[in-house]
């Protein structure tokens, strides 16, 4: 995968999830329709990829004034990764250089393999997490899933332990599927599965476009490092 290619598709993804994330908030408050209505618009070009590096400054500029808007990320992770995404993107395309853009590119896929790796170590390290009752927790008393149903769960402590120790083994496991193109593939599918399902069990949908959006990044080094 060239540098180019990876780079566009990247901005397609992020576009998408730009314009999701964006969509929500039309029907808001006047101060957030004036901020997403600019960001829609802006995502829509680079969708398809008009004007791109003029377009990206745009949308950094209007991510900022959302960080001042709300006080910070209000969606945690997914916000953090969307505006990481946009900073790589838009330092790849405005930086001088190709081996700057390229530096630039492979930071984002050096963080997003220290955001699996790191998520996953946290969680191992934590009695609740590998003893089952993390999960529990969730089920029974957090306002995330979606549904009540769900919340029977929490009394199949079994599933819940074998379901926890799965996503921790896999998040700390993560960085060795970059020894081999094959093992990496699978890892983002099973990694992507594993974002669609924390959307239909928790509504957690932002999370599932904009890790997506990060994927080719990885795609591209590791193919990087081979040659």
């Amino acid at each position: 995968m060239s540098l180019e290619l990876a780079l566009r598709a990247t901005e397609v993804l992020l576009a998408l999830a730009f314009l999701q994330q964006s969509a929500e908030h039309m029907a808001g408050f006047r101060d957030e329709q004036i901020l997403h209505g600019p960001r829609l618009l802006l995502a829509g070009l680079l969708l398809f990829g008009i004007a791109t590096p003029w377009v990206l400054l745009g949308l950094v500029i209007v991510g900022l004034l959302l960080l001042q808007r709300f006080q910070g990320p209000y969606n945690g992770g997914s916000d953090k990764m969307s505006l990481l995404i946009l900073c790589c993107l838009t330092a790849a395309r405005w930086l001088p250089s190709e081996q700057w853009q390229e530096y630039a590119f492979a930071y984002l896929a050096g963080q997003l393999v220290i955001c699996y790796f790191i998520s996953g170590q946290v969680k191992i390290v934590n009695p609740e997490w590998r003893s089952g009752r993390a999960l529990q927790d969730v089920f029974r008393f957090s306002a995330y899933p979606v549904s009540e149903g769900l919340r029977r769960l929490a009394d199949r402590p079994r599933l819940l332990w074998a379901m926890g120790w799965a996503v921790m083994l896999f998040e700390v496991l993560f960085p060795l599927a970059l020894f081999s193109r094959e093992a990496l593939v699978l890892a983002l599918f099973t990694a992507a599965l594993f974002h669609l399902a924390n959307a239909c069990l928790f509504g957690l949908n932002r999370f599932f476009w904009i890790w997506l959006a990060a994927y080719p990044s990885l795609l591209w080094l590791q193919e990087r490092a081979v040659l």
